[in-house]
């Protein structure tokens, strides 16, 4: 009887370390940095991002409203430290070249590569990733956590954004970096 139960807690154990992911997450990455005076970082609640003159027709408010929060985190190439650059552009293309993120977009303009990805179902977003690099000036990765929004919002909520009804001043500190964009 001993050595039934010794085998089904060896099988449990098994199946358990089996289940268990090596894949780095995005999260685990963006909080890993929080620590590191390499990098810029900023965590906000959509909330903080309404400007006082916002005209938010009730659709782009709902749309706001899938946003819960928004986490970035920047890398800027200083002192010509390319290497350490690369390897860190190599680490989150890995992590967001998991399965589990799916491409929206890829494009690329001048010096800047950009991809957008997100994670959930096509009409259910829980997460939306901008990750935005330049050999020139860096990288920063956007992370908004939404609750089901559809890829149809997130271009409106760009269009939020280029009529100035967003403040992202809150994250001009990430923007220094790509202001040639």
């Amino acid at each position: 009887m001993t050595l039934v139960k010794f085998i089904t807690a060896l099988i449990i154990g098994m199946l358990t370390l089996a289940s268990c992911s090596n894949d780095k997450s995005l999260q685990r990455y963006l909080v890993d940095k929080q620590s590191d005076d390499r990098y810029l970082k900023i965590d906000l609640a959509t909330s903080l991002l309404q400007s006082d003159e916002a005209n938010f027709t009730e659709e782009e408010q709902e749309i706001l409203n899938t946003v819960k929060k928004v986490n970035v985190v920047a890398y800027p190439i200083k002192n010509g430290d390319i290497a350490e650059y690369q390897t860190e552009v190599a680490r989150v293309n890995k992590i967001i070249g998991q399965e589990k993120y799916k491409t929206l977009t890829s494009m690329k303009s001048k010096d800047m590569k950009f991809t957008l990805k997100y994670m959930g179902e096509e009409k259910a977003i829980d997460e939306v990733i901008v990750f935005v690099n330049s050999d020139e000036k860096g990288f920063g990765v956007f992370r908004l956590l939404c609750d089901d929004m559809r890829p149809d919002q997130i271009l409106k909520l760009t269009n939020s954004i280029q009529k100035g009804d967003l403040d992202v001043s809150k994250l001009s500190g990430i923007g220094d970096i790509f202001d040639q964009m």
